[in-house]
């Protein structure tokens, strides 16, 4: 399944940035420039965004690395088959911040409009509290 993924500030989608090239051992160096969108949306989420909230649907709260990946998914997709639009859940790179995953079966995804986008030049450097 296609999915918009957002993280709710430029510092959070920085760290997450950084998480994901340390994940697939990239330099940053070579992913830049890049673009940075930000979007408008409006659509009813699922709220995963607690250790409350992630307990309920059986995940403990993100850590760093692929090994997670699996269990976020599927509950993911039992979501998207339970009509939700998306999630809000914690960034596993930065601490106290949210990401949001907006299932995409068109493009762009009903709710969301882009507003706006910025070419990042030069690499920024790493988010104090970033977790990789």
């Amino acid at each position: 399944m296609r999915a918009l993924y957002l993280a709710d500030t430029l510092t959070t989608a920085t760290a997450e940035w950084y998480r994901s090239l340390a994940e697939w051992g990239l330099s940053p160096q070579d992913h830049i420039p890049y673009d940075h969108h930000r979007w408008r949306l409006d659509l009813e989420l699922a709220d995963l965004s607690d250790v409350e909230q992630l307990r309920r649907v059986s995940l403990e709260a993100p850590r760093p690395g692929r090994s997670t990946w699996p269990a976020y998914q599927r509950a993911g997709e039992q979501l998207w088959r339970e009509g939700w639009a998306g999630l809000v859940a914690p960034s596993a790179a930065r601490p106290g911040s949210l990401i949001t995953c907006v299932f995409a079966t068109d493009w762009p995804p009903a709710g969301c409009t882009p507003l706006d986008s910025s070419t990042v030049q030069a690499i920024p450097p790493p988010p104090r509290g970033m977790t990789t």
